[in-house]
């Protein structure tokens, strides 16, 4: 019930909605009780055909003599429309039946078009959530989650909880009151007999609730096997190239397949069990029934102190209770089904995130002077990758990050922007240490050019522009920087091309030129480099690299880089080894040392 307050406070917006289900919901329960208690005039009609009509008002004398009242009430409308004609009289109260059934629908159609807008809004505002939440969660957190898991919390887990916390919902209201009307009417037509229900119904609902004890359990196993196939289907279409090309075509497929398999247990465990929850309460209905039927037969046959007519529109109530029983019961199973995977989206939903703003987070606009590392330390885990590493960086220099892979130079490139925070010292801009920074004018003042060029299922235009409002003119300049546009212009549609999932419709060079007229595009006034060329062949390098020397023009940058031949014009090489620095200068004045940098530029140069 913890969870299920948690996500029913998603519906708070829709509340009107769920007024007006509430509203056509007890309507419904209460045509559904009077769509009984009609047929006993039409049941009289029938069966006792020579009765003296009714011709005289009757008047109420207690709430026990409620039913005696409505239908003698009903006997005599009937005999005043119908007067002596039997047949009259017959159609009449066939026409009662089925406008009380007609009625009974309509409420019953209204109340779940009212919960529809609920349920789906409920839908809509969670997933909205789930995905600010994992756009807003740190970079480390991801690190240990799976992505297909991530998609699955957001797919089928919220589905499930449409499913089944949302669907208890239209059972609150509807299927209690169904219940309380159906036996109010009971126990005014027969208390004797009312008396057995509240016996057997107890029972039957302690054996149901046993079958579901293990739900929860089953239905999580369900949904983790579900997120790690989901994983494994997007780490297969992402790595499809090497799968192939390494012939492990049958080693992922036989993963996927234990995986398919476990979920096939899991699922028929699951199912099976909630499958058994309708045949047991059915069955255990009809026992009541059976009871019923073999009492209430000896009170009309024997005791003669039941009216036939009062006793089969009895059993017509009786079964009425059936239906919303097993709906409860079908929703204790749904509930215990929608825990778990209400646990794993709340377990997104509630996560802290370590890397929010300061309550009174100052907004910088513009750089002015320096950017300072001091002394700073880091550890993704348990070993420091950075130790108490110090350097300054003067507005308009380009410094560039070299060092064996693992000496944490990428760590420095996570640390600025905020990826990551420090574990000790601090990072400052203009003298402001970047905590104290929203993350948003942060980044603002930051472009980044990565390794691997991140692009989008979009045009070359929108790739470019990344949601940015600005003119065509702007996004071709841009281009013409980062040496695209002569390619671009030979795409198809050119600027509106679609590029395809993750840009895969260009070469590497290509895809890093854009990734590059994108940040000049930005135009902010720190430029981080993140192996920016290393992936690349000797043509598209020699692009790319003049693309970035005429990006980096008048800029602050940082540049971490492999091959030593595009950083040579850098003001200053920081050569790096195990997260200390182990050298410092200009590219003459570290080869001149004859150390680390003159070692590294050696073994490239064979």
């Amino acid at each position: 019930m913890n969870y299920f307050k948690k996500i029913i406070r998603y519906a708070l917006p829709y509340k009107k909605f769920g007024y007006l289900n509430i509203l056509f919901n007890v309507l419904y329960a209460l045509f559904s009780t009077i769509s009984f208690l009609v047929l006993m005039p039409l049941l009289e009609v029938i069966f006792k055909p020579n009765k003296a009509p009714i011709t005289q008002k009757p008047t109420f004398e207690s709430i026990t003599k409620l039913i005696d009242y409505f239908k003698d009430s009903m006997g005599y409308y009937i005999h005043t429309v119908a007067g002596e004609d039997k047949s009259k009289a017959l159609i009449i109260v066939v026409s009662l039946v089925i406008v009380t059934f007609f009625f009974k629908n309509i409420f019953n159609y209204l109340a779940m078009y009212f919960i529809t807008f609920l349920r789906n809004g409920v839908l809509k505002d969670i997933r909205n959530d789930l995905y600010k939440k994992t756009v807003e969660l740190p970079i480390s957190y991801f690190s240990e989650k799976r992505k297909g898991d991530i998609m699955a919390r957001i797919g089928t887990d919220v589905l499930e909880i449409q499913h089944s916390f949302l669907s208890v919902l239209e059972m609150l209201v509807r299927e209690p009151l169904t219940i309380i009307f159906t036996l109010t009417a009971m126990i005014m037509i027969s208390p004797e007999l009312t008396l057995f229900v509240f016996i057997f119904i107890p029972i039957s609902g302690y054996l149901i609730s046993l079958v579901g004890k293990s739900l929860k359990k089953q239905s999580d196993n369900v949904q983790k096997e579900q997120g790690y196939f989901l994983s494994l289907l997007e780490e297969t279409l992402g790595g499809l190239k090497i799968i192939k090309a390494f012939n492990a075509e049958r080693n992922f497929n036989t993963s996927f397949q234990k995986s398919t398999t476990r979920f096939y247990h899991f699922s028929n465990k699951l199912l099976n069990r909630t499958n058994l929850a309708s045949p047991t309460s059915e069955f255990l209905g009809i026992g009541v029934i059976a009871v019923l039927l073999w009492y209430g037969g000896n009170l009309v046959l024997v005791d003669q102190s039941l009216d036939g007519e009062a006793f089969i529109a009895y059993m017509g109530l009786a079964y009425n209770i059936l239906t919303p029983a097993k709906a409860i019961s079908k929703a204790s199973y749904n509930i215990k089904k929608g825990n778990a995977a209400a646990e794993r989206v709340l377990e997104i939903l509630e996560t802290e995130n370590p890397l929010k703003n300061l309550e009174n987070a100052i907004i910088k606009d513009g750089f002015d002077k320096e950017i300072k590392f001091e002394n700073v330390s880091f550890k993704y885990e348990d070993d420091y990758v950075l130790k108490n590493f110090s350097l300054t960086i003067p507005k308009g220099k380009t410094v560039a990050l070299v060092g064996q892979s693992g000496s944490g130079k990428s760590t420095i490139a996570n640390l600025i922007t905020r990826f990551y925070d420090v574990n000790k010292g601090r990072i400052t801009i203009d003298g402001i240490d970047i905590k104290t920074l929203t993350k948003k004018s942060l980044r603002a003042q930051l472009g980044m050019v990565t390794q691997d060029a991140i692009l989008f299922h979009d045009t070359v235009a929108n790739n470019i522009a990344f949601g940015k409002e600005v003119t065509e003119k702007e996004i071709v300049n841009a281009a013409e920087i980062a040496n695209a546009h002569e390619f671009i212009i030979e795409l198809p549609q050119q600027y509106s091309t679609n590029i395809g999932d993750s840009g895969n419709k260009l070469s590497g060079g290509q895809k890093q030129r854009l990734s590059i007229a994108r940040a000049v595009l930005k135009n902010p006034p720190i430029m981080i480099l993140d192996e920016a060329t290393s992936a690349l062949d000797t043509e598209s390098e020699k692009l790319v690299q003049d693309a970035l020397e005429k990006m980096m023009q008048n800029r602050t940058s940082i540049v971490i880089a492999h091959r030593l031949s595009t950083i040579q014009k850098a003001n200053t090489i920081v050569v790096m080894k195990k997260g200390e620095i182990v050298e410092q200068g200009n590219h003459q004045e570290l080869l001149a040392k004859k150390g680390t940098y003159y070692t590294l530029v050696t073994m490239q140069s064979l």
